[in-house]
């Protein structure tokens, strides 16, 4: 998917986890791209990553959660491991609905897509990639507008968490 982008675009990357996609579309095609990951554990690796090569001229590192709104809640993760994955902001749910196991959690300040752009001044992207363990649907729903101009847009759905399913396909 990433090799198909057109040269010189902007990419998102939410859940950006260790950086696998930051940084190969930073590299592979010139790409301008924000990694979005909030999991204090996977920052420090995303972060060694970029540095590691040597990109940090061309991705930007946003630590904090996008959600629906702007609002203070608990992140919550079913892991300590450094790129460790099953995570939530303000909700009790995995990818598939089912509940999460916290044993770790911290209250943080979480965004949205509209935000992002209004207050930060990031440039919209051309490709956006979604992947945040269940939480995909409310991302989503605090883009508005902005994701009419998105070219492509790469979401993790899991189609037996019915009520993200649904929401997302009627949002796209």
């Amino acid at each position: 998917w990433i090799d198909s982008f057109k040269k010189n675009s902007i990419f998102w990357d939410v859940g950006s986890n260790i950086g696998l996609f930051s940084c190969y579309a930073a590299s592979r095609n010139n790409c301008t791209v924000y990694s979005f990951e909030p999991s204090v554990f996977n920052l420090e690796i995303l972060c060694k990553n970029i540095n590691l090569n040597k990109l940090n001229h061309k991705i930007t590192v946003f630590p904090l959660p996008l959600t629906d709104s702007i609002k203070e809640a608990k992140f919550k993760l079913s892991s300590l491991d450094k790129g460790g994955a099953i995570s939530s902001f303000g909700e009790d749910f995995t990818f598939d609905g089912s509940k999460l196991n916290s044993i770790f959690e911290y209250k943080t300040i979480g965004v949205s897509i509209n935000e992002i752009i209004k207050n930060f001044k990031f440039l919209k992207p051309d490709y956006l990639k979604i992947d945040v363990d269940g939480i995909e649907h409310l991302i989503l729903s605090g883009g508005g507008d902005i994701l009419n101009d998105i070219q492509e847009i790469l979401v993790e759905v899991d189609e037996k968490f019915e009520r993200q399913f649904t929401q997302i396909n009627k949002i796209l």
